[in-house]
């Protein structure tokens, strides 16, 4: 975990304890929290004193909400960020959606799994922002309460009563002070994500395959494969996400639990606080930016516990085993087709491999850095169970979870794949995975039915096209 999420530091600071061993350094234990009695009197006068100082703030929390995140202020600083960008032409939006409806074509011979877009769209950076908050929420929100609940949490008894109003104020602040980071993040990173699964999680809505022309212009300015190529090989890896997380209902699930696990798990040592008073500037509080570099200096520090560990390395091996997959079928599906389809899929695992602008706002946002390097194992596992199994074996392993490679079978594919040619079912329960199974043929059923129904659905193109369209990629 090389990036901290706000709030947290990393590493030993050696001059943690000078307060405590040098007298004349002010460390005289300003909130009480240290060894002798506590006093009440004392506290309550440092919270009268912190209350005035914080009076100038109401105005600018006026407006936000009462979460751990203000988001309407995340919104607006993102907006601000992203400054004005042109409408997207309607010939790009169909190129896009001809892209998407080309590739999942060509992945229907590359997968047992059926298509799961039903909605193909191009998205503008704030349309980015827009359709991807709520997940962000839910993968936030876990980390912003956490840090939260320290401040009360870490009161005696005899002082939250007095500290109530102050408290439910600092709350508000925070809130403001992760709101403005996040808002940064997501502007930053609106403007570099290429698809709307480009982090490995599914952020936008069910169904709906998205791509961002503006940053795909971009990059393919330093590539030597033609435009059309380079739309089309990210269309497919968007479809191919799609099918996946429309197709195995309990997999967006999990990752996300995952998440939120990781989160919650997370314990804090509050041995900072006294750091945090003897350096208190209560006047820069009326400044969400400066709350935001108040908390980002390391008050608490994160301390790892099993249960954290667990939902981390469960975490790593879904998302490696996702990105994994996906370019095995990509690479199946267009390897014949595009010549560039192998080297840009090596671009793009490199891209992460170098902690590229989506795995470095997660790990700021959320407190985790993924591990690119189990994404080339994960890879190299498909790859030879498809040859050894077939691609009907080898997508039916998403059928339940206990069916999916562990993390140890990352690191020794051989012994999975002869448990999958030998169908090795230990540890599992085989009347709930057949329950599952009818449960996600019944969710199948449905999604076609729906598809089928909607209006902005992906359709082949009218009779008469089809006879004279080439099979290639398409251009804008």
């Amino acid at each position: 975990m090389a990036d901290l999420p706000f709030g947290f530091a990393a590493g030993d600071d050696p001059d943690r304890d000078k307060s405590k061993k040098d007298p004349d350094s002010g460390g005289n234990d300003p909130f009480g929290f240290g060894g002798g009695d506590f006093n009440v009197a004392d506290l309550g006068q440092i919270f009268a004193q912190l209350g005035q100082m914080f009076s100038g703030a109401g105005s600018a929390m006026a407006g936000g909400n009462s979460g751990p995140v203000n988001y309407d202020l995340a919104r607006q600083l993102a907006s601000n960020s992203i400054g004005f960008v042109a409408p997207i032409p309607a010939a790009t939006a169909s190129a896009i959606s001809d892209a998407v409806h080309l590739a999942d074509t060509w992945l229907d011979g590359a997968t047992a799994l059926p298509a799961g877009a039903v909605k193909a769209v191009a998205w503008t950076p704030g349309e980015w922002v827009d359709n991807t908050l709520d997940t962000w929420k839910r993968l936030c929100d876990p980390m912003a309460e956490q840090i939260s609940s320290v401040w009360a949490s870490a009161l005696p008894e005899e002082a939250k009563a007095i500290a109530g109003p102050l408290m439910a104020m600092m709350t508000q602040m925070g809130g403001m002070a992760f709101g403005s980071q996040l808002g940064q993040a997501l502007g930053r990173l609106s403007r570099e994500v290429l698809t709307s699964t480009d982090i490995g999680l599914p952020l936008g809505p069910t169904g709906v395959a998205a791509l961002l022309p503006q940053a795909i212009e971009e990059l393919s300015e330093g590539l030597e494969q033609p435009r059309s190529e380079i739309m089309t090989f990210l269309a497919a890896r968007e479809a191919a996400h799609h099918r996946l997380f429309s197709h195995v209902p309990w997999l967006s699930s999990q990752l996300l639990n995952a998440v939120e696990s990781y989160a919650r798990g997370m314990k804090v040592d509050m041995s900072g606080i006294e750091e945090l008073a003897q350096g208190f500037n209560p006047a820069s509080l009326t400044d969400p930016a400066a709350m935001e570099q108040l908390l980002s200096q390391g008050m608490f520090e994160p301390k790892a516990t099993p249960e954290q560990t667990a939902a981390l390395e469960r975490l790593e091996t879904m998302l490696a085993l996702v990105e994994g997959w996906v370019q095995t079928v990509v690479g199946a599906a267009l390897g014949d087709r595009i010549p560039g389809t192998a080297a840009l899929s090596e671009m793009l695992r490199r891209r992460r491999a170098t902690a590229g602008p989506a795995e470095q706002t997660f790990a700021t946002l959320v407190g985790l850095e993924l591990r690119p390097r189990k994404m080339r194992e994960a890879a190299e596992l498909w790859e030879r169970l498809t040859q050894a199994a077939g691609i009907d074996a080898r997508d039916a392993v998403w059928n339940h979870p206990d069916l999916l490679p562990r993390s140890e079978d990352l690191d020794d594919p051989a012994a999975f794949i002869d448990r999958v040619i030998g169908g090795d079912t230990s540890g599992l329960d085989i009347e709930a995975a057949i329950a599952e199974f009818e449960k996600q043929a019944e969710s199948g059923e449905d999604d076609k039915k729906a598809a089928e129904s909607g209006e902005d659905d992906i359709r082949p193109a009218e009779s008469g096209e089809d006879d004279n369209k080439p099979d290639g990629p398409v251009d804008s």
